[in-house]
This record gives structure tokens, sequence and C-alpha cells, in this order.
């Protein structure tokens, strides 16, 4: 008697109709029929069956389908739906295979299969077999019989396996031949277009392409966890609401989780499961740490002390799995029955838990008994046990402060003398401190200054002090041993560093002398970073020398001790130095290596390495680099508090607009700014945005306003542009003589060259040209190893003339060169900025710029344009263009006419 067949275990699932189309995973099937076997293989709701359903629709190949399910553990009952399946598909099998498959003394396997392959052979066609579920099979005959299939196949034949775990055939061999196409679960999750087609598309909901996300990245791209979320939240109002609290909790995920996963495993699984459920990441000898018993964590020792949890086999089929002898061979089986585990290396030694299923997991674990809070204690104290012997000391402090044991995290936290916090713990240690109750912290002084510590780190300033005073409130009667001697010594440290936030010389001064006092001399972290501080005093004061000295003793020290955070400060403080001694590409160097030691994403005290980046970028003119830098700066900066870190920022950027000809926005940043910096009480940054105020009041005319500023702020090289302006080049000579002399005297290299293009300019402008010419020559010595372009630049036509008659004379000409084309490329943006006289505000329909004023006065000397060509060196072309410009803007129609409207406005 032939066995019946139950023909929906043979049918094809048609495609849905509203499923999400996914090329990317069709074509890959596609590619892989040049080979034998397509393999795919995940955990349970991925799409797999959904996926071969869609793509057997459209591959152009008749297709033969295959359920598998428990009962076809048996390899006559596995064999008679096989060869029902391959009828449909159009292979001739004749009845007597059917009734040999069914009698006591059937033929082996291997005989009816190779009748079976014989006949697929004399296929005049090519199809696909599909054996959907194939992680029910647990018999090693039916394996075999695949594996006897896959070796000896005709080309007319593809074979297909959608399966939850790898199938126990000679997978390498097939994948060495190039045989073998796979699909796993990295490829199945939904992309964020699918997510979005998923749930707006199919589902109706309507989300926003934030919402999407979210969810996508919560599910990690797990459909059935989509569709899960989507049935769920028909009905809401507030979807991101929802989104936000979907864990693996929520009753559907939990439910389906159970059904589908969990209980299909055997009770020693699920025990592993739940307990290793406390550990973001798993490696074998972790969790055997983690599952041995109480009385062997109570005594720790090496591996071999103690033995990990006994399993028991996992299958009750023909080829048991057998007991596990490790946590890494639970690992290793999780990973192939794809247990919504997920692979951290190409090693396979750690591994992580899906997010969902681990949400799962853990409620579970609170759940399974009375004293769940006490027995997820004693896991938590065990990994941190595992975890610092391993030399993870962070990974340790997590799951102490987990396990409650605040003596421990306490203890972690200091790192053995360098801070947690200053190894990028600074989140987990923060966290950690806000969840202790006031009477813990206020009881220990330790924890208090380390709080302390912590927010200045994170940037968190407005609580510092209020966490140093409860510190010294809970030292007051205190005996002033060494430990709290060097507690002292912290407080007025970060003190110190909280003066440095605001440019407070004397309070730097006096904390960080207050800090070396007190600090034990073991407290190298403290110590160096107190260094540092001091060494900004010294910026402050203008001792660059002491400065650099001090900064580079922070480097030296704390890069031998690790302290990052240090190396980071010191550094960007000696970029500030480097760029101040005109040595651009230097700093530069440096402050790209603040930037690599800041990270990605950078901490927010890597903003005044991207602006010093920013500047020098300018200074070479390469305007678009600057921006970019100073948009970084900018992002940067705005995540501290309380901070005048911005204010610089947006001085550069008023600088930037300049450049570029906009000279209202430019005004419009500073004023705005200058609000600011009166309003937080940032009056030590008052100097810096006057002197750029100075230069945009020059561009557009207000001489009286820019003067007023200049000397308010005792600007001396703003006092000399004013007196520029007014034509009155002998007071701007003798403004920038005696800050010369004090440049020089105190080594200023960037006040000294500063003050020299503006004492060339002012020669110029005085008529003393050689003088001007060969001073120029001095600056340009100065300037062309740092490759400074737009100290020059900005001073518009007055400095090209300068450079012209330099080029003239030989003197440097691939740098003047370079000077003068930079010139040229910025000649219409910087109008009007070198006009010795600039016309009376509102006199003229458009003020004239510097090249039109300049050709204007050797029209009144009675030049022809032949001749005020080659005075210029300019074309002949380029001259009457400026005549017509002029005339346009006096409105007159010849040159006298020219000149004497010119006489009338003052400009001549």
């Amino acid at each position: 008697m032939i066995m019946p067949i139950v023909s929906t275990k043979i049918y094809i699932p048609p495609p849905r109709p509203k499923a999400v189309l996914r090329p990317r995973l069709t074509e890959r099937l596609n590619e892989g029929l040049h080979g034998k076997l397509s393999l795919i293989s995940a955990s349970a709701g991925f799409g797999k069956t959904t996926l071969v359903s869609e793509w057997l629709s459209g591959c152009g190949r008749r297709a033969a389908w295959l359920s598998l399910d428990d009962g076809d553990n048996d390899p006559a009952r596995f064999l008679t739906y096989l060869c029902a399946a391959l009828q449909t598909a159009g292979v001739n099998i004749g009845e007597g295979v059917f009734a040999a498959l069914q009698s006591p003394g059937s033929p082996s396997m291997k005989s009816i299969l190779t009748v079976l392959l014989n006949e697929i052979t004399a296929l005049p066609h090519h199809f696909v077999l599909v054996l959907d579920d194939y992680h029910v099979i647990d018999a090693k005959p039916v394996d075999d019989a695949l594996a006897f299939v896959l070796e000896r196949m005709p080309d007319q034949m593809h074979l297909v396996i959608a399966t939850r775990e790898d199938p126990r055939i000679p997978l390498a061999r097939l994948r060495a031949r190039g045989q073998l196409n796979e699909l796993r679960v990295t490829d199945l999750r939904f992309s964020p277009s699918e997510a979005a087609g998923f749930l707006n598309g199919v589902m109706n909901l309507n989300l926003s392409a934030e919402d999407i996300a979210r969810l996508e990245t919560r599910t990690e791209g797990w459909i059935a966890g989509l569709q899960l979320a989507a049935i769920s939240m028909q009905g809401h109002t507030d979807a991101a609401s929802f989104i936000h609290s979907f864990t693996g909790s929520h009753r559907f995920v939990l439910d389906y989780l159970v059904e589908e996963v969990l209980q299909r495993q055997s009770e020693q699984v699920q025990t592993f499961l739940l307990r290793t459920s406390i550990l973001d990441r798993l490696c074998g000898p972790l969790c055997d740490a983690v599952l041995r018993s109480e009385a062997e964590a109570a005594e720790p020792g090496s591996a071999e002390d103690f033995s990990p949890v006994s399993l028991s086999p996992l299958s009750s089929g023909s080829q048991p799995l057998g007991p596990f002898a490790s946590g890494q061979e639970v690992l290793e089986y999780l990973e192939t029955a794809n247990l919504f585990i997920v692979p951290l290396d190409n090693e396979r030694r750690w591994y992580r838990y899906h997010h969902l299923f681990a949400d799962l997991l853990r409620q579970r674990l609170q759940q399974s008994a009375a004293s769940a809070e006490e027995e997820a204690a004693g896991l938590h104290l065990r990994a941190s046990v595992w975890y610092e012997e391993d030399g993870l000391e962070i990974e340790a402090f997590k799951h102490a402060a987990a396990a409650n044991d605040v003596d421990r995290a306490a203890r972690l936290m200091e790192g053995g003398g360098m801070p947690l916090f200053f190894r990028g713990a600074a989140g987990p240690v923060l966290s950690w401190l806000e969840s202790l109750r006031p009477s813990v912290l206020n009881a220990e002084p330790s924890l208090l200054v380390a709080y302390a510590s912590v927010l200045l780190f994170a940037s968190q300033i407005n609580g510092v002090e209020q966490k140093l005073q409860s510190a010294e409130a809970a030292l007051q009667g205190a005996e002033l041993d060494d430990k709290n001697r060097d507690l002292v010594g912290h407080i007025a440290a970060i003190r110190a560093t909280l003066a440095v936030s605001q440019h407070q010389l004397e309070a730097i001064i006096v904390q960080s002398q207050r800090a070396l006092e007190y600090l034990h001399p073991d407290n190298l972290p403290v110590r160096t970073a107190t260094t540092w501080t001091l060494g900004y005093a010294y910026q402050l004061q203008g001792d660059r020398a002491a400065a650099t000295r001090a900064f580079t003793e922070a480097i030296s020290t704390s890069q031998a001790i690790g302290h990052f955070i240090i190396t980071i400060m010191a550094a960007t403080g000696l970029g500030n130095l480097q760029e101040a001694e005109n040595q651009l590409q230097l700093a530069s160097a440096t402050y790209r290596q603040v930037l690599q030691l800041a990270g990605d994403p950078p901490l927010p005290v890597a903003c005044e390495a991207h602006l010093g980046l920013a500047r020098i970028g300018y200074q070479w003119n390469d305007l678009e680099s600057a921006e970019q830098h100073w948009q970084q700066s900018d992002q940067l900066a705005q995540q501290i508090e309380s901070t005048d870190r911005f204010i610089a920022g947006e001085v550069f950027l008023s600088t930037m607009k300049l450049a570029g000809g906009d000279t209202s926005g430019a005004a419009a940043t500073l004023a705005k700014t200058s609000q600011l910096a009166r309003q937080h009480n940032f009056m030590h940054q008052m100097p810096e945005i006057a002197a750029a105020q100075v230069m945009a009041l020059l561009r557009l005319g207000n001489l009286e306003e820019a003067d007023r500023l200049a000397g308010t702020y005792g600007l001396p090289l703003s006092q000399a542009r004013v007196h520029l302006a007014r034509g009155d080049a002998m007071a701007a000579l003798a403004v920038l003589e005696p800050l010369l002399r004090q440049a020089e005297a105190k080594g200023w290299e960037n006040e000294r060259l500063k003050a020299m293009v503006l004492q060339a300019v002012a020669l110029h402008a005085h008529g003393e040209t050689g003088k001007a010419a060969r001073l120029l020559g001095d600056v340009l010595a100065l300037a062309e190893p740092g490759g400074f372009i737009r100290i020059f630049v900005d001073e518009g036509d007055p400095m090209a003339e300068l450079l012209h008659a330099a080029a003239a004379q030989g003197i440097m000409p691939d740098y003047t060169g370079r000077l003068l084309a930079a010139c040229k490329a910025g000649e219409g943006k910087n109008e009007g900025q070198a006009s010795l006289r600039p016309a009376p505000a509102g006199s003229l329909i458009e003020p004239l710029s510097g090249r039109e004023l300049e050709i204007l006065q050797l029209i009144a000397q009675g030049l022809s344009n032949d001749e005020i060509s080659s005075r210029l060196f300019l074309a002949l072309s380029t001259v009457k263009g400026h005549n017509r410009n002029i005339y346009g803007k006096l409105q007159v129609l010849r040159r006298t006419e020219a000149v004497a409207r010119a006489r009338e406005l003052g400009l001549l």
C-alpha cells in the first residue's frame, strides 16, 4: 500500500499580494543558480519562506517544494515526499519507486536516489527543488541522503534549503568548490528602505522616516519583530512613544519568541540563555564563570577549579547533540541553530544576543525566582570578577555597578590610579553615580570628588562646584591623612580646571599651586592635569616659553600613564603656541594628532583643534577646508555647558564672511557675538571681538565707531588700521613702532608679523616706497615657511602693489607669484577694504573700490590709460573697464568731470 501524500506539504506558497519586493536578494538567488545549493539560514521570523516564494514566481524555472516536519525524520517518509515533490516539477518517477519505499525489504536509499538522479538527468529543462524548514530534520540517514544527492546532482537541478540552523551536510566542501550560495541573517534583515516599504506600504502605518529608523534599529531588521510592532501600533496615536518603549518584553514579541524559540530548547539550554542574558557580550570562559555554583563563586580560582554547567542532549532525535563540555560549545551550538546570537569577531570567540531576544531573556530571568534580584546580582558579580581578572576593568565596573556592590564599583572606577572615565567610561560611571542615594554619596567624599571630576570631563560644568562643596563639607573634621590630603588637592585641581574655562588667571594659579601642595606624589593623573592648567596660565600671561615647557611636560607624562584627555588638552595648547610662533605646518600636524586622540565621534574638547585647523586653512587660503573645520568646531562647542569656546568660533566666522565680501553679514555676526559675551560675562573675549568689529566697520566706512572700539580696548593694530583708513600713515607708523618693539622683546612672532605687514603698508602709503619694499622682503622671508597667504591678501590693493614691486625686483618670485595670484582671485570680494580715504557714506550710489580709487588718483595726475596700464601692470582693457565703473559711480561722462567730482567728495 502506497503512503497517502498530504498535498499541502508539496504546495508552493504563492507570493503575498502586498509583500515588500527584495530585488537585492532575489538577484542573489538568481546568481546562485550556477551552483548546486542555495542555503537560506536564519532565525525564526526573517522571511525565509516568503523570500523563496517571491523569487520562484519570477525566476523562470520550474519548481518543486517540500515543507518538512518532524515526521520526515523517517528516511522512507522523507524519500516518499521528495519523490512526490519532484513529480510536480516534471521528474518521471515510476510507481515502482513508491512501492519500493513502502515495502519491508526495500532497496537501499542509494539505489533509490540513483534512480531519481537518472530520471533528473533525462529532463530537457532545469528546475529548482526547495526544502523548507529543514531545521526539523534530526536524522543522520536523511542528512546522508541529501549529501549523496548534492554530490551527484545533475545540472538540471538546483537545490534550495530554508532552515533556522545549518544542515549537517558538507557545506565547507561545497563552499570551497564555489557550489554554495548563502543568505544569512545579515542578508535577510530589512534595510531601512525595506522597513519603510513594509511599515507604511504593507501595514499602512504612515510613520515618519525618523520613527522607521528607530524601529529598524530596535529590531535590527528582524522582519517578524517589525510585523509584531506594526500589529501592536495599530490603533496607537503616539507612534514615537510606542517605538521608544518597544522591547522584547512586549507581549506580542514575548509570545512569539517564547513559542517559536525559547520553548523549543531543552531546559538546560534555557537555563544557559537566561543566566548569560546579563552579559552584553559573551565568550565561552566568561559564560563558564557566570554559570558556576555559589560555592565555586565564593572561592574564585582558575578555570580548572570549577566545572561549567552540565547540559544534557538537546534533541530527542536519532543523533543527539550530546552534553556540552563548555560554554564555548554551547555558543557554537546557538550560532549553528541561529538562536538570535550574533558573532562579534571572525574567530567566533565573542558573541551577543539580538537586542529583542536579550530583552526577553532578561525579563524571564527577573521572573524566574522569588530571589531573582539577588540571583542576578550574583551573576553580575561573577562576571565582574572574570572581567577584572582578564584585565577588562570597564566591563568589570559595569557589572559591579549592576550588582549594587558600591565598594567594588568605586574601587574599579578609580582604575588603579587612572580613573575609568578618562578611558572611555564616562557615561557608565556618571550613570552609576547619578543612581546612588545622597546618603551613600555624602558618606564618602571620594565619590563626590569623582562625581565632580566626571561632570567636568563630560562638559557638564554647572554641577561641578556643588559637588566640590559637598565633598569639603564631608571632609570637615576628618583626619588629614594621605588619602584626605590628596582629596583636598584633587578638589583644588578641579577648581583650577574650572578657572581655565573662564580664563581666570589668578584663580588658575592659586588653585593649581594648592593642588600641587596637597596631591599625593603618586597621583600622577591629577598632578599632570595641574601641570596643564599652569601651562594655560603661563599662556594667558604671555610667557609662551614657560607655557611650552609645561604643555610638553604634561604631554610626556600623560602619554606615559595613558591619560589621554590631558594629552589632548596639552597638545591643543601646544598647537596654539605653535600657531602663535607662525609654525603653521607644525601646528596643523599637532591639531590633527589631537583629532585622532579625540576619537570618533570626537570628544567636545576637540572643538579647539578643529578651530585651529580652520584658522590655518584660512591663512593658507583653503577656505573650503577652513569652513568645514569651523562647522565641526561649532557643533562640538555647542555640546559644552557654560563655556566661551563658541565666541572664538563666531569671530572666525565673521572673518570668513569678510573674506567672501559679506561685510554686513560679518557685522551682524559680531554684534550678536558681542551681546552674548556680555550676557554671559565673557568680558575677556571682548578685545578679540572688538578687533574683528573694527575690520568690518572700516569696510562699511564707519571710521568713528571703529576708532572708538580700537581705543576702548587698546588695540594697536586696529588703531593703525583706522589711521590708515583716514590717510594718516604717520600716525599709523607711530602706533606700530612700539608694538613691534614689544613683540620682538617678548618673542611674540605672530604679533611681530602682523605689525610688520601693516608697517609695510603704512610706509607705502606715506610714500616711502623703497623702504616699504625692503621691509616687505623681510616680511616675506618670515611668512613663507608658514605658507601665509591671507595675511597679505586681506590688505587688499596696497599690498598687491607692494607684491608687484617685490616681484619686479625678483624677491622670492615663487612665493610672490602665489600671493599675487591669490590677490587677483580675491578681487571684487574685498572692495573698499584698502581705501585710505573712503567716500563719505551715502554720497555715492556705490563706493569706489581700492583699485578704482588708485586709478582715479593717477587720472588726477594726468596719466593716460596706457601709462596707468604700465604703472599698475594691468591690461589696457582692464584700465578702461575701471574707468567706466568710476564714471558710472561718480555719475560723470569724462576724465575732467571725474576729477572735479572726486575733489568735491573729498576723494582726492
